[in-house]
C-alpha cells in the first residue's frame, strides 16, 4: 500500500495538484483501503462500485464528499495504476444545481457595521470589495496592493492563474489606516507569526461571530462575500465578461450563474396577479 501511496502522490505533484487536493485525495484513498483491509491490486470494479454505493445511499454523505472521493479513485485506477475508468462502470453523482447564498447591500453594510476588530474588518472589506477567494485574501502581500493603478494583484489563484482585480477607494482608504495601526511586513495580513498569514479558519471563525452579531439568518459564509461582489455588480449593469476577468473564473459559464441571482430584472417584473387585480374592466 505504501508504494501505491508514493506513487499517487508523485503523480499528484507532477500533474500540479495543489498541496490541499494532494491531501485530500490521499486520505480518501487511505479509508477506501481500510474499508476493504486489503491491498488495491485486489480491490476492483466490484469493491469500487460497492464503496460507491456505500458513502452515497448507505452513509448519504454530501455531494461534495462523495465527487471528491470519485475523483480520488479515479485518479488512482486510471493515471496510477493504469486501469480502465468509464462512467458506465462507475456512474457519477450528478450534481445539484443550487443558487449561491448572495446578501443584499444592506445586509452587507449590517455586516461591516457589527465588526469590531479592525483587522478582519480590513480584511472582510477587501474580499467583498475585491470579490476574492479566503485563501487569496490570507495570502496577499504588501506589494499585492497597487495604490497608482488601483488594482490588487492576486498571485496563483485557483488553477495556479495569476490576475488583477480591482481596488475600490473606499477600500484604499481602510487598507491605509490598517497598515498605519498595524504595519504589516510581508503579509498583509499575518497569523501569529508575522512569517505566515493568518488561517482562513480564523477569518471564517470570526465572520461566523459577526453574522451573528448583525442578525443575519441566511446561511452566509466568508465565500458569500465573493458571490455578493458579483451580484451587485451585475446589477449596478457591469458586464458578464469584465466579472468574469475579476474573479477569475476560466469559463464564461460560472461567471453566468450569478444573472439567476440579481433582482434588478425580478423587480421590474410584475405579477400576473397584480395586473389582474389593477385591471378596472374586472
Amino acid at each position: 500500500m505504501a508504494n501505491i501511496i508514493n506513487q499517487m502522490k508523485i503523480n499528484l505533484q507532477l500533474r500540479g495538484y495543489s498541496p490541499k487536493t494532494q491531501e485530500a485525495y490521499i486520505g480518501y484513498i487511505k479509508r477506501f483501503s481500510n474499508y476493504y483491509d486489503k491491498p488495491f491490486e485486489e480491490l476492483g470494479t466490484k469493491e469500487i462500485r460497492r464503496y460507491l454505493y456505500y458513502i452515497q445511499i448507505i452513509k448519504k454523505y454530501s455531494d461534495s464528499y462523495i465527487n471528491q472521493n470519485y475523483s480520488a479513485l479515479k485518479f488512482l485506477y486510471k493515471t496510477v495504476l493504469h486501469q480502465e475508468w468509464s462512467v458506465e462502470k462507475y456512474p457519477r453523482l450528478r450534481k445539484n444545481k443550487k443558487l449561491p447564498v448572495v446578501l443584499s447591500k444592506s445586509e452587507v453594510k449590517d455586516i461591516f457595521s457589527a465588526i469590531t476588530n479592525f483587522k478582519h474588518k480590513t480584511i472582510l472589506t477587501t474580499i467583498y470589495s475585491a470579490g476574492l477567494r479566503i485563501s487569496e485574501a490570507a495570502n496577499l502581500t504588501i506589494e499585492d496592493i497597487d495604490s497608482k493603478n488601483m488594482q490588487i494583484r492576486v498571485k496563483q489563484g485557483k488553477g495556479k492563474k495569476d490576475r488583477y482585480t480591482i481596488l475600490s477607494k473606499s477600500n484604499l482608504q481602510i487598507l491605509r489606516e490598517y497598515w498605519r495601526i498595524y504595519k504589516p511586513g510581508y503579509y498583509l495580513f499575518p497569523g501569529r507569526s508575522y512569517k505566515k498569514p493568518i488561517s482562513p479558519r480564523s477569518i471564517q471563525k470570526y465572520f461566523k461571530k459577526t453574522i451573528k452579531k448583525a442578525g443575519i439568518t441566511k446561511h452566509a459564509t466568508v465565500h458569500t462575500l465573493r458571490h455578493c461582489f458579483a451580484t451587485h455588480l451585475l446589477e449596478s449593469g457591469v458586464d458578464t465578461y469584465h466579472i468574469q476577468n475579476l474573479m477569475g473564473h476560466s469559463s464564461p459559464k460560472t461567471t453566468s450563474i450569478y444573472i439567476h441571482l440579481t433582482r434588478k430584472d425580478i423587480l421590474s417584473v410584475i405579477s400576473p396577479l397584480d395586473i389582474l387585480m389593477d385591471d378596472p374592466n374586472d
